[in-house]
C-alpha cells in the first residue's frame, strides 16, 4: 500500500489497522510483513529511536508497503519535517489542543517545501502561483497529517481543530486522554467512553479520519470500531511479544508440574 492509499482509505471512512514497532532491528520487517497489516506506527515521542534508526525503519517498511506513520515528540513543525525527511508517510502530533498547532503543522506537511514568509502568507490563504499550488497540493496528498486528542481542552477545540485545511485524522491517546478526565487508565469508565465517541463521530462528520491506539481485548477494540474509530493502532510488538512469551511459559511450566510464579499485572507493557 502505498501512502497516498492509506490516506484515501483513511478519509472515506474505511478500517485500516497498524500496530505499533518498537524494535529497529532489521529481521523485524520481514517478520511484521506476512501479520496483514495496513501500515506501521513508530513513535519517537516515547520511544528512544535515533534519526539514522528511525530512517532505516521508515524506508524500509515503505518498501514493503506499509506506510510508516512517525509520532513526533512534541507538535513542532520543523521536528515534523525531519521525520518526513527520514521518510515518513505522515505524522502524528502529541498533545494538540489549539488550531494554531495544526495550522503551524499544516505548513510542514501538506505545503512542504515552501518555508519563511511565502509559507505563512500560503497559510493565511494568499494565492500562489499556478504552477506551485499545483506541486504543492499534489506533494500534499502523498503526506500525511494526524492529531492526537489527548485531553478535555483538546475536545473543546475539535471543531476549530477539524476545520483546519489538510487534517486526515484524530487519534486518540487513550491514556493521557482517560487522566485529563479524572479516569486515570479507566477505559471502561463512561466518562471515557463517551469522549472516544465524541471525537469518533466528529472526525468521521468533517470526513477526516478518526482512530485510537489502544492494547486491550478483541470486545475493547470493536467497541471502538463500532462507535465510529476506522484507524485503530493495536497494542506494540513489545506488548505483544511479552503477552505470548507468558502464555507460553506457563503453559510449559504446567506441563512438568512446575508452579507458576505470581505475575505482577502492573508490569505489563504499554505505550
Amino acid at each position: 500500500m502505498t501512502s497516498t492509499h492509506l490516506r484515501n482509505q483513511i478519509v472515506a471512512g474505511e478500517k485500516v489497522f497498524g500496530t505499533l514497532i518498537v524494535s529497529p532491528s532489521p529481521r523485524w520487517p520481514e517478520a511484521v510483513r506476512g501479520c496483514g497489516l495496513d501500515f506501521v506506527f513508530i513513535d519517537t515521542e516515547h520511544i528512544a529511536i535515533d534519526r539514522a534508526d528511525l530512517s532505516w525503519m521508515c524506508q524500509t517498511y515503505a518498501a514493503l508497503g506499509l506506510p510508516p506513520i512517525v509520532r513526533i515528540p512534541s507538535p513542532d513543525p520543523y521536528t515534523a519535517t525531519m521525520a518526513l525527511d527520514a521518510g515518513a508517510a505522515g505524522i502524528v502530533a502529541p498533545y494538540i489542543e489549539t488550531a494554531e498547532q495544526v495550522q503551524a503543522l499544516r505548513g510542514a506537511v501538506k505545503c512542504r517545501p515552501i518555508k519563511g514568509q511565502k509559507l505563512q502568507r500560503m497559510l493565511d490563504g494568499a494565492k500562489v502561483e499556478e504552477k506551485l499550488e499545483s506541486y504543492v497540493a499534489k506533494g500534499a496528498e502523498q503526506r500525511l497529517m494526524f492529531v492526537n486528542i489527548e485531553s478535555q481542552p483538546a475536545i473543546q477545540a475539535l471543531d476549530e481543530i477539524l476545520a483546519v485545511p489538510g487534517l486526515d485524522a484524530l487519534l486518540i491517546g487513550p491514556h493521557d486522554l482517560s487522566c485529563s478526565l479524572g479516569v486515570p487508565e479507566g477505559y471502561d469508565e463512561p466518562i471515557f467512553l463517551e469522549a472516544c465517541e465524541t471525537i469518533f463521530q466528529k472526525a468521521r462528520a468533517a470526513g477526516v479520519g478518526a482512530g485510537i491506539h489502544f492494547w486491550g481485548s478483541v470486545e475493547q477494540q470493536r467497541r471502538f470500531l463500532d462507535m465510529g474509530a476506522n484507524f485503530l493502532i493495536h497494542s506494540a510488538d513489545i506488548s505483544l511479544f511479552q503477552k505470548r512469551l507468558r502464555i507460553e511459559l506457563e503453559a510449559i511450566r504446567k506441563a512438568v508440574g512446575k508452579i507458576t510464579p505470581t505475575i505482577d499485572s502492573s508490569a505489563e507493557t504499554t505505550i
